[in-house]
């Protein structure tokens, strides 16, 4: 492992921006030039601390690009982490669900990929981890799930009930007719096995009560998906639940965030200008303080681009924004390793052009795994 002085920057440092030399030592930071070190030229760039992504399903378009069109796990695996490097994440936790869904949100595809995963890791530059999005009617399989919690400590657990709102929906529904197209359903047959499955809301509870207990005992950090009421937030709080991952409403958001838990929302959404699927937006949210994390959700180019553009609008400082990405989720997913660039810590850097805003070098543990040349200018 390579040491480096990473010299004559302006740093994003816990005091601020400031122009300051960063050394790494052995893949951590550290207060003094080590011996032998290489010199990166930082000089008219901001070093920032990588970026931690505590949600990301992008890769499900890299598996799965157009219907029924599959590539294999380990190609699409090192797909996403190219994309994901080249965007300054160097932290990942790959949104993987453990669904009641035939296909590609399958069990079965969960099995595959965290085999994949466990065979393709060492190839990778990103330190990857799973956000597991367990849906709570999926519940055949519990056992198999909660010896993935005991094989992946740093994996979430995320409670998701998607099952719920597929209720009531007709095979003309955009919801149907897309959750067909992904399971490999006729839209008539997703709305008889959804009904099937409600019939067995009676073992929901158990369930539930039954992985939560696995992971506290585990030491898996819990999220809950899509909560809809104070009253939600404060019963998943009660089984040990710390964070609110894209709430529905303001005043979910709120509970989460007056009894101390961190709140995920989507980086697209304050790229976008606003929520596409009728929740908090999320922009009015980080200005009233009710937002801890952004995550990529589904478009790995988005963390990067949000923070600026909070920034650009006067929304929050650049201090406060970069945390958004960085230390916020690191926080959030229990890794207090990373997320700052303060002495002991990780060296996970990101180097980037302020004028163009284009990364010129990422570092991840210390090691260089992204250079770009300078753009030229015409």
């Amino acid at each position: 492992m390579q040491n480096w002085i990473i010299k004559g920057g302006t740093s994003l440092l816990p005091s601020g921006l400031d122009r300051a030399d960063i050394y790494v030592n052995s893949g951590n930071l550290c207060d003094t030039a080590p011996e032998g070190a290489r010199v990166f030229d930082a000089r008219e760039y901001l070093v920032l601390p990588g970026i931690v992504d505590a949600h990301g399903d992008g890769f499900e378009r890299v598996v799965n690009p157009r219907p029924n069109v599959h590539f294999p796990l380990p190609l699409a695996l090192k797909e996403a982490d190219n994309q994901m490097i080249s965007n300054g994440i160097t932290t990942a936790f790959h949104g993987l669900s453990a669904s009641w869904e035939p296909g590609l949100r399958s069990v079965e595809t969960g099995r595959q990929f965290l085999a994949a995963l466990s065979e393709t890791r060492d190839l990778l530059a990103c330190d990857t981890h799973i956000n597991l999005r367990w849906e709570l009617f999926c519940l055949d399989h519990l056992d198999e799930i909660e010896a993935w919690l005991e094989e992946f400590p740093t994996m979430v657990l995320s409670l998701n009930d998607h099952l719920t709102a597929y209720k009531g929906l007709d095979e003309n529904s955009t919801k149907i007719t897309r959750l067909a197209d992904r399971a490999g359903l006729t839209p008539q047959g997703a709305i008889e096995f959804i009904h099937a499955l409600s019939a067995r809301a009676g073992e929901v509870p158990s369930a539930v009560e039954r992985m939560a207990r696995a992971a506290q005992r585990i030491g898996n950090v819990m999220f809950a998906h899509d909560e809809t009421s104070p009253e939600q937030r404060t019963g998943n709080k009660s089984i040990g639940v710390t964070v609110s991952e894209f709430p529905m409403t303001w005043d979910t958001a709120r509970s989460a965030i007056r009894s101390g838990d961190n709140v995920v929302l989507g980086a697209p959404n304050v790229v976008r200008g606003g929520t596409q699927n009728n929740a908090i937006d999320a922009e009015p949210a980080i200005a009233e303080g009710l937002c801890t994390v952004l995550a990529s959700d589904y478009y790995y180019p988005a963390q990067l681009e949000a923070a600026f553009a909070l920034v650009d609008r006067g929304t929050v400082d650049f201090a406060r924004a970069w945390a958004l990405v960085s230390a916020g989720p690191a926080r959030a997913v229990g890794l207090y390793d990373r997320g700052e660039i303060r002495n002991g810590l990780r060296g996970d850097l990101i180097v980037l052009d302020p004028q163009t805003r284009q990364i010129r070098a990422v570092f991840v543990a210390g090691r260089k795994v992204l250079e770009r040349e300078k753009a030229a200018q015409y």
